[in-house]
């Protein structure tokens, strides 16, 4: 329902006991499907519905207390199958922006028809929430969200794989230093994708970077696709509530909810192929929550085996979150969280073109691996003060360590790299919606204070033979002790207006960052001193934006937005060059101005999206090598089309039914705009102008059938014209070097299937699987110019199998 009428009813506020998470693929969040739900009592009944369905069911348990629904079996809208679940129930149901209450019926209306209707605007507050279907339709900007059925039915053994079907998403294959399963390699809309550092990463609202503002980079990303329920890609908009470092749009990646009733859940998918040797992801949940509203849930997920190069490749990543809820009163709602990632995994090794063309699939460094642990705490107090103001409090700390051993280019030496880091940080928030005249407002006013400190170290020992040796005086020391430390504090204000057809979302964020650096004084491996230096830095910056939406119908919307992102100097770039405590070489944090205009429709039969964005950086911070490391690479421009389309096919024959079709295309072009002579409108690296997906979705008896498609076009490598000082010359390889770090990067074009099978309640609810990734067994391959540089080869034909229980 629109929210310009919603002002006009009232809908009593209801104690919130159980919210039903989403769970299903986007393409099928709005159009009818197979729900299979047998006669059972109301409660586990509305529970198998969420499941099921796109519906959050909202209700108190003593409503369905003693209630029994009858079984629902057929190809039903998920409003449907709610209207025949609750037949004779004496129980209506009220819709508000895809969120549904329950509630007595008037005794007139028990056991006649029920009545829909939308009485009062419900706080929003939490802008990601639980993502919705009707959540996303209402966004007024670029935003995908992909259900953990889709990712099953991919096979996904890590996040990148799935995040590589989301418009406007580039996920670079894993390669030098950050090459190991434990990294992630995420750009948006040609940003640099290595390690991830323009997109706001959250792991169910909590960042997930090491250190939000001085390390936002992700060479460990602490998540593990089997404890996910969803990922929820917001591609811009989102400075005002999430801070900087986000020009790339907000990445929250949401992990299994607490269930309603006690119920648990064990799996596995194991993949391998003609190279390498088996891998295998491990889930398993179980949960509940009792009658006195406290609910619990324990989940696992761990990546193990061998990925499918011959050598150095092997992977052990264990990943458990305990959650807990207690909503002790009508208006309050406590969550904490405990989350433990700890994980080593191998970096296979770079090759020169002649190492390629002999074996692409060989390593030949034995020692480079990268090991991570992380120990956070979050909790979260939520506090309905009225029916139109809501309070929240979110606090958290994280512990996290991040180590790597690796070669140098030559192979003589091996350097180890150790770091530490902590992160606490409060956010509290108050929202309240309001009526003026003929509007419909709701403000939210917040505040984050944030703290983060590191500890960085790095030592040296020889490689003879290929084995570590300590030659005395000379190594196993360590040559480089650097400890830093962040406090931000920041404070925002927006107000989402309603008024007719209109959603206006003005806001505003200031932000106050003070980071300090420091290297302290050691001997280098010569017993030479190593002077101290110290730097400093202060940004005080607004980040405001503007983002309308105008609602044609429920089905479809226009939207456009603006906001300016700021990304603050890392650690490792403000201690990047000069001398003493002279200037970082003269680096400069970068702003970015972000622009978007598009439309996205849904209805029964079909949907999409299509935005036009348009990203202006005034002096872009880009990754050379690690010779160079980083520089102001100067003014860039992003500009580019995404779109998204899925289709019933039962619209065309009732034969069809049962089968969905997706398709994606994004076109990007990022170039650089700046005053370097030679280079200027030269494409950046790493990204691709076209991508492109394509699918299948079949769901007959039981039985699901997925063929899919993945394609992107070449893609440039940094040139080698690149100065001392870090300054370009103007050259640009294009041609492959013999040392395989520099030229193009062909494009490739990838094909999956797959086949499952749900046996049902009866079988515990058993689920088998088969598929097979890259079926033509395409090669492909991309480079790295960093300490372990070379040609990297993508994933060849691979084969899996999955299998699940439920209890």
């Amino acid at each position: 329902m629109k929210n310009s009428t919603a002002k006009n009813n009232k809908l009593p506020w209801l104690p919130l006991a159980l919210a039903l998470a989403v769970n299903v693929a986007l393409p099928q969040a709005f159009a009818a499907d197979a729900i299979r739900i047998p006669a059972q009592p109301l409660g586990q009944a509305l529970s198998q519905l969420g499941q099921q369905t796109s519906l959050q069911v909202f209700f108190s348990p003593e409503l369905v207390a003693g209630k029994q629904a009858p079984a629902v079996d057929g190809n039903l809208s998920p409003e449907d199958a709610l209207r025949q679940l609750l037949q004779g129930s004496g129980l209506q149901y009220q819709i508000d922006e895809g969120s549904v209450t329950l509630m007595p019926a008037p005794a007139s209306a028990a056991s006649g028809p029920l009545e829909l209707g939308v009485t009062d605007i419900k706080v929003v507050g939490n802008w990601l929430g639980d993502a919705d279907a009707a959540v996303v339709q209402n966004h007024p900007g670029a935003r995908t969200v992909i259900r953990r059925e889709a990712m099953v039915e991919q096979g996904a053994m890590n996040v990148g794989d799935v995040l590589k079907r989301v418009p406007g998403v580039q996920v670079q294959d894993a390669n030098g230093t950050g090459g190991s399963d434990i990294s992630l390699n995420v750009g948006v809309r040609g940003l640099t994708s290595r390690l991830s550092p323009r997109s706001t990463v959250l792991i169910d609202g909590i960042p997930a970077a090491f250190a939000p503002y001085g390390q936002p980079q992700l060479s460990m990303a602490p998540i593990s696709s089997g404890n996910l329920d969803s990922i929820d890609v917001v591609r811009g908009a989102g400075s005002v509530r999430y801070g900087p470092q986000n020009v790339g749009g907000v990445i929250n990646f949401v992990t299994r909810a607490i269930p309603e009733q006690a119920s648990a859940e064990i799996g596995t998918t194991l993949e391998t192929s003609q190279h390498g040797g088996w891998k295998h992801i491990d889930t398993a949940f179980m949960g509940g929550t009792a009658d006195n509203g406290m609910g619990v849930a324990l989940l696992y997920s761990g990546v193990n085996g061998n990925g499918y190069r011959e050598s150095n490749n092997g992977n052990d990543i264990d990943d458990v979150i305990l959650k807990t809820h207690w909503a002790p009163t009508d208006v309050d709602d406590f969550s904490l969280n405990f989350h433990y990632y700890d994980a080593k995994a191998d970096m296979p090794s770079g090759l020169t073109q002649a190492q390629y063309d002999a074996d692409p699939f060989q390593s030949v460094r034995d020692h480079d691996n990268f090991s991570g642990r992380r120990k956070d705490v979050s909790f979260k107090w939520v506090r309905q003060i009225d029916d139109r103001t809501q309070a929240e409090v979110l606090t958290y700390y994280t512990d996290s360590f991040r180590g790597s051993n690796i070669a140098s280019r030559d192979l003589k030496t091996l350097n180890s790299y150790p770091r530490t880091y902590y992160t606490y940080g409060i956010e509290p928030r108050v929202s309240h919606v309001f009526d003026v005249g003929p509007t419909t407002q709701e403000v939210s006013v917040g505040y984050r204070y944030l703290k983060e400190a590191m500890h960085e170290e790095a030592s040296r020992v020889a490689l003879v033979n290929n084995e570590p040796v300590v030659r005395p005086g000379a190594d196993g020391h360590v040559y480089q002790d650097r400890t830093g430390g962040t406090e931000a504090n920041s404070v925002y204000v927006d107000n989402k207006i309603d008024v007719g057809n209109w959603t206006v979302t003005p806001g505003i964020r200031f932000e106050h960052i003070s980071t300090d650096w420091h290297d302290r004084p050691v001997l280098d491996n010569a017993g030479k001193r190593v002077p101290e230096k110290k730097r400093s830095i202060e940004s005080n910056e607004p980040l405001p934006a503007l983002s309308v939406m105008y609602h044609m119908s429920d089905a479809w919307k226009l939207f456009a937005n603006y906001e300016t992102s700021f990304g603050a100097l890392q650690y490792f770039q403000l201690g990047q060059g000069g001398i003493g405590n002279e200037p970082a070489n003269g680096l400069e944090p970068e702003k970015a101005k972000t622009y978007e205009i598009g439309t996205r429709y849904n209805d029964d039969v079909w949907g999409g999206e299509v935005t036009l964005f348009y990203i202006d950086f005034d002096d872009e911070l880009q990754y050379i090598s690690n010779d160079v490391g980083w520089t102001n690479l100067g003014a860039t421009k992003h500009q580019g089309i995404e779109a998204s389309v899925h289709y019933d096919m039962a619209a065309l024959n009732p034969m069809l039914d049962g089968l969905t079709a997706n398709a994606g295309f994004t076109y990007t072009r990022a170039t650089y705009e700046g005053e370097i002579p030679g280079f200027k409108g030269r494409d950046l690296p790493f990204y691709s102008r076209q991508v492109a997906t394509a699918g299948l979705r079949y769901d007959v008896n039981r039985w699901t059938y997925n063929l899919d498609a993945f394609a992107q076009s070449k893609q440039r490598s940094p040139g080698t014209g690149v100065n001392a000082d870090g300054s370009f010359n103007g050259d640009y390889i294009t041609e492959g070097t013999a040392d395989g770090q520099f030229g193009d990067i062909p494009g490739y074009v990838l094909w999956n299937a797959r086949a499952g099978y749900d046996f049902g309640p009866q079988v515990s609810n058993l689920k088998l699987g088969a598929g097979v990734k890259n079926i033509f067994d395409k090669q492909y391959f991309t480079r790295s110019s960093d300490n372990n540089s070379g040609m990297y080869v993508g994933a060849p034909r691979t084969f899996f199998v999955q299998a699940s229980v439920g209890f």
